[in-house]
């Protein structure tokens, strides 16, 4: 093989393999999942559900007490005749109430296949994406998991600290479970 004949076999090599390198670098790039969070403030806290699951954002509107219900239950409302069970995410957390401003929203999410639900919280933020790999796994604080039962992680965007909720796990432990019974 002549010289000429090598060099130019080098550099088609040289060339193959920085083209496997670029291949593999935007494999790695593309690998990396960014979910859309809905962010939205209780008490000073940023808070984040799945956008997926959120139906729509309505202002605050009058509520119709429920009588007997549990303490985190505002009441019920009437969204183009379907009715909406409303929580109070304040004392869902047990936080104390504040008063009704015109920042206070109600976030009609989807709970299953037959059920929305709207929880009030203080305001609305914006929607993010957080890379998947920026998401932790919520810290321990107490003897037992109960007080972040609802945490599916925490992240920084931006510079602030979003706690992801798990809105599935959330109304799943304050929904009474059916039994085969009641069916």
């Amino acid at each position: 093989m002549s010289m000429d004949g090598a060099a130019a076999q080098l550099k088609m090599m040289e060339q193959a393999e920085a083209s496997k390198k670029s291949v593999k670098s935007r494999a790695v790039q593309e690998e990396i999942v960014f979910n859309q969070w809905a962010t939205f403030k209780v008490n000073n806290e940023l808070f984040a559900i799945d956008v997926m699951q959120v139906k729509e954002v309505l202002r605050y509107s009058e509520i119709t007490p429920v009588p007997g219900s549990s303490s985190y239950i505002r009441g019920i409302i009437n969204l183009r005749g379907n009715v909406v069970t409303v929580l109070d995410t304040r004392l869902l957390f047990s936080l104390n109430q504040r008063e009704i401003d015109d920042d206070t929203r109600i976030i009609v999410v989807e709970y299953n296949e037959q059920e929305v639900v709207g929880m009030v919280v203080d305001s609305v933020d914006e929607v993010v994406n957080i890379p998947q790999n920026d998401i932790e796994r919520a810290p321990s604080v107490a003897s037992d998991d109960s007080d972040r039962r609802f945490v599916q992680g925490v992240s920084y965007y931006e510079k602030n600290l979003i706690i992801l909720l798990d809105l599935a796990k959330m109304l799943a432990s304050i929904t009474p479970e059916m039994t085969e019974d009641s069916n």
